[in-house]
Formats: C-alpha cells, structure tokens, sequence
C-alpha cells in the first residue's frame, strides 16, 4: 500500500519530468520551425546580416562587324586600383580550402603581392598609400589589364577594390563611321547602330557576394557569384573593304566637283543588303566631336529630277496605257492647258518621241505628256509603292521619310512636274529601292543593314524582313530595264560611265536644290545624282551616287566619274562575272 508520503514524491518528479519533457518538445518543435519550415527565411535573414557589398561583375558591351567579321567596333576593359588605408591590417586568407590552415597575410606581404601584379614597385605602391587624399581611399594605379585584376583579387584581402572603366574602340576609324554611330564618355549609345542595336550589344552585370568574419574576412565556402552577360554581336550587310574604298572615292570627288556632300549606296539587287553606304562628310567614331551622329545619307531628302522618270514610265507601263514605242510631239519648250510650263535641258524642234527615246534624251516636256496618261491619284498611290513618302524597311537611327503631298495639294504645275521627279523628295536609299526593283525583275527586296545579333549564349536573331513584294510584271521590268540600258548607251555621258565588259544600266538626275529659308528654289544651284545597275543582262548590283551643289560641272554629269569608279570597284570587288551577250539593236528615240 502507497502512503501519502511516498505518492507525494512520485507525483513532484513525475510533474518536473512532464515539463522537461513539454520544454524539450517546444524547443523540438521551434528548432524544426527555424532548420526546415523557415529555413529559407533565416538562412536569407541571417545572411543579409552578414553579406558584405561585394563585387560587380561587369559584362562587355558586344562587337559590331561586318559582313565577313572585320571589327568595326569593340569594347576593351581596363581596371583602376585603389586601396582603404582605413582597414589595412593582418588578415587570415584561405589560400588552400576551407579545411586548410590560413595564410595570415600581412601589410608587407599584400604590398609586394601588388607590386608584382601591377609592375609597380614595393616603394611605390606604399607612397600611394601615404598620399591618400582621403583616410578610405588611395588610387594606385589605373589602366590594369583583365589579368592583373584577377592577381589583385586573389591576394583575397579587403582594402584593395580595382574599378572597371569601359573604352570604346573602333578598329576602322572613320570606315562605317556614319552608319556605326558612337557611344558617349559614359558608354550610353548616341548614334547610328549603336542606339540601333543597343538592345543587343548591351551587357548584363553580374555580382559576387560573400560573408564576412568578425575582422573583414572573407569566410570561406559563403561565395555565390551571379555570372555578367556580354552584349551579342551585331552583324552588318556591310563589306568594310568596300564601304573604306567608296569613302575614299567620294571624297575625291566631293573635293574635285566643289560640292558641298556626297554619298555613294552599294545594294545587292537580289536581296536587298546594303554592301557600302559612303559619304563625305562622315564621322570618325573613336572622336565625333560634337557630330549629331547622323547619317545624311538616310537623313538628307532631295528632289530626285530625271531619275525618277524611269518610275513615271514604269507606272504607265505596268498600267498598260504605253510600251516603250508608244509617242507623242513633244517640242523644247511648251505651256500645257491649265497654265504650267514645262522646258527640256536643251533646245529642240518639236519632236515625235517614243517613250524609249523620252527617256533617252530625258525630254522633261515629252514625260510630262506620257506621264499624264493616268491621272494624278493613280500616280500618288504608284510613287508610293515605289517607296516615297515612307522612311526604307532599314528604318536607320533619324532616317526622313521625304516628301509626297497629297494629291489634293498639288497644284497646276506639280501635276506636271511630278512627272520628272520634282515637287516631290526622297533620300538615297529610296531611289537605290526603286531601281532594286526593276534590276530585280520587278521584285521588292527590303533594303537591310542588319544581318544578325549573335547573343552571348550563341544564339542567332534574324531582323524582321518584310517579305519581297511583286510591283511589276517581269516583262514590264524587263522592256523597262532594257530602255535605261539605252539610256546609258545613247545617253551624253555612255562614254563616262562605261564599264570595258559590262552591259551598264544608268539614269542621272539633275534638280533644283530647295531652300527651306525662303521656301523657293536656290538660283543656278544644283543637286546631282545618277543610279544604275549592272550586268544590265543579269543585274547583281544597283549603285547610287549624289552630289550636292557642284560647283565644277552642275549638271548631272557631274556625277559620271563617281559612278563609273564605283561600279568598276565593285563588279572587282565580288568578281562578277562580264556580260556574256551584246546589248540588242538599241531603241529607236522617235516615231516613224
């Protein structure tokens, strides 16, 4: 039998084991609460306690190239050192592991570590750190290599911090310059492609963190580093061989015509690439100085003149209103109508002209009257599928759109005018399309600069190309392509622009120069251009070459040297094969 005092004890110990046990159990039930449940939690809690700032990890911004891989633009990374004189003191580094004894490392040790890395000696990187401008901070030396910043790092003690400075570098100098763009002093992209492309040449940083101990240590095994992402590689259509000789041309002959800019566009009549967009002036990259970036070739609008009256019997053409032997009388100067006047370049009786031979002899008052065969509304939408009035599939950095007033603003004498290429304007690049069509068969192939972005990880992007658009039939194109091939054969300048070899197709241009000053045209001041193809047979290459106010020789010939240079160099270039079949008998300029 149990006394009294003896369940007394029993029931004291058995309530004292009770609430070591329910202690037991919560602090059980708490520790499975912080290692499993919020592990996560405190893990992240506990670390943000403890993380030190860390290190950048900065990516490089990518290449641009060309279309074979010749660098036209690239970054170079350099490091600046600098030291915290405040915490310079021994430290323990785990050279060998976190389960290896540490190396203590004193003062003495990281100074002649340093001196090594940086080519420096002992003596000099101490005066550096005894004329700190401040007690956190002592610059070194700058200008290190990607090498000597990973030799720094690995001496593994704090006070040392090596800034990275990116430099922009642009192998070519001035080749491409206009179409390549720049960056400023702070890396931020300015101009041309390199605001184009932005989106694919900037790099992702990246960081690494660590804890640290008690004394600034880095405690071994906390890294955990998040990798930079480079830029990707941006690709160009462009041949920088090519685009560096046509800059040199165009300059020449900037300097002998006495005008005020020039440009020369190579495109690849098949697909549409831009081979070389050349202009004098253009812009070195590596100093623009205070350059708008700009590429005048894609920004400077103009009235196109005779070139577009291969477009205006194109239209009527393909709208089966005239052949190429269709006529009219058309004499040197006459007054239509409704008031407006019209004149030819040079004076001549009237004339029975087929449109062959209008286009010859390039008869502003002959045009006039075929162009007139369809009414207004019909050529607007035509000058539209041609491509003016709306910026190229390029849709270059600040890339105008030209000129082309609604037909219901056209007056008296646009109605005629228009006809031969003025009262309205376009840039290079949209004439350049225009005759890519007719070399091709009467095909559209979107003019591209970009072929590609090849991201870090390898990966290719392709641009969005429009797809190639039929604007005429092939045999339109083809009478049509025949008929500037007569142009360039029966024309003033066949001479000048001939290729030993080659059947060439060319039409020149000469305009008015506008004056957004006074809203009029510049008295006895011209703007000059030509644009052909070749082989005519079997056409590759569409080249298009402005002058803008010569001085020397105003009129369109102006541009014949430029032109004849250009074509020779890039049939050269790419090895084009000559024409294999003579031009057929040529075309008659007038009507029996």
């Amino acid at each position: 039998m149990t006394t009294r005092a003896t369940r007394t004890p029993r029931r004291r110990t058995s309530v004292a084991l009770l609430l070591i046990f329910g202690v037991l159990i919560a602090f059980t039930v708490r520790l499975i609460d912080i290692q499993v449940v919020k592990a996560e939690e405190y893990t992240d809690a506990f670390k943000a306690a403890r993380l030190a700032d860390g290190d950048v990890l900065y990516g490089t911004r990518g290449e641009i190239v060309d279309k074979d891989g010749t660098v036209l633009a690239s970054t170079s990374v350099e490091y600046a050192l600098q030291l915290d004189p405040e915490i310079i003191k021994d430290y323990d580094v785990y050279y060998d592991g976190f389960d290896k004894d540490p190396t203590v490392v004193t003062w003495e040790m990281a100074r002649a570590k340093i001196a090594a890395a940086t080519a420096m000696t002992e003596d000099e990187v101490q005066a550096a750190l005894d004329n700190a401008p401040s007690p956190r901070w002592a610059p070194v030396k700058s200008g290190l290599t990607t090498q000597q910043y990973l030799d720094l790092r690995a001496i593994g003690v704090p006070y040392i911090a090596s800034t990275p400075t990116e430099k922009r570098i642009y192998e070519n100098g001035a080749v491409a310059g206009n179409i390549v763009g720049f960056t400023g002093s702070d890396g931020a992209p300015l101009a041309g492609i390199e605001l184009m492309e932005d989106a694919c040449l900037s790099a992702t940083n990246g960081a690494t963190t660590y804890e640290v101990g008690g004394n600034g240590e880095i405690i071994p095994g906390s890294q955990e580093t998040e990798p930079a992402v480079d830029g990707g590689t941006v690709t160009l259509t462009l041949d920088a061989d090519l685009q560096w000789y046509m800059q040199q041309m165009i300059t020449e002959e900037v300097g002998i015509q006495g005008a005020k800019y020039g440009s020369v566009l190579v495109v690849e009549s098949k697909t549409g690439k831009i081979r070389a967009a050349a202009e004098y002036d253009t812009v070195d990259s590596n100093s623009p100085g205070g350059s708008s970036g700009s590429s005048r070739l894609f920004v400077d609008s103009f009235e196109p003149g005779s070139t577009f009256k291969a477009i205006t019997a194109a239209m009527i053409m393909q709208e089966r209103v005239a052949t190429p032997m269709t006529s009219v009388w058309a004499s040197g100067y006459e007054t239509f109508d409704n008031g407006a006047a019209v004149g030819d370049a040079f004076r001549h009786d009237s004339y029975h002209y087929t449109l062959a031979g209008a286009l010859i002899d390039s008869s502003n008052v002959a045009l006039s009257k075929f162009g007139t065969m369809l009414p207004p509304q019909k050529r607007y939408e035509w000058l539209q599928k041609f491509g003016v009035g709306e910026i190229t599939d390029v849709a270059f950095s600040g890339e105008e759109d030209g000129v082309l007033h609604p037909v219901e603003d056209w007056d008296y004498q646009t109605i005629y005018a228009s006809t031969f290429g003025q009262s309205f304007q376009v840039t290079a690049p949209q004439v350049a399309s225009a005759y890519q069509v007719i070399a091709n068969d009467g095909v559209k192939q979107p003019l591209q600069l970009i072929e590609s972005c090849t991201n870090a990880d390898g990966t290719v992007d392709k641009p969005t190309v429009a797809e190639p658009e039929r604007i005429l039939d092939v045999d339109v194109a083809s009478d049509l392509s025949l008929m500037i091939e007569n142009v360039a054969e029966q024309g003033g300048i066949a001479d000048m622009i001939r290729v030993p070899g080659f059947r060439i197709a060319a039409k020149t241009g000469t305009a008015q120069t506008y004056d957004d000053a006074t809203g009029g045209y510049k008295a006895n001041v011209y703007d000059t251009s030509i644009v052909g193809y070749a082989p005519a047979d079997d056409p590759e290459y569409v080249v298009m070459i402005t002058l803008k106010e010569p001085t020397r020789v105003t009129s369109s010939t102006a541009t014949a040297p430029a032109f004849q240079k250009a074509m020779t160099q890039v049939l050269k270039n790419y090895r084009v094969m000559p024409s294999e079949t003579p031009i057929p008998a040529l075309l008659p300029k007038f009507a029996e």
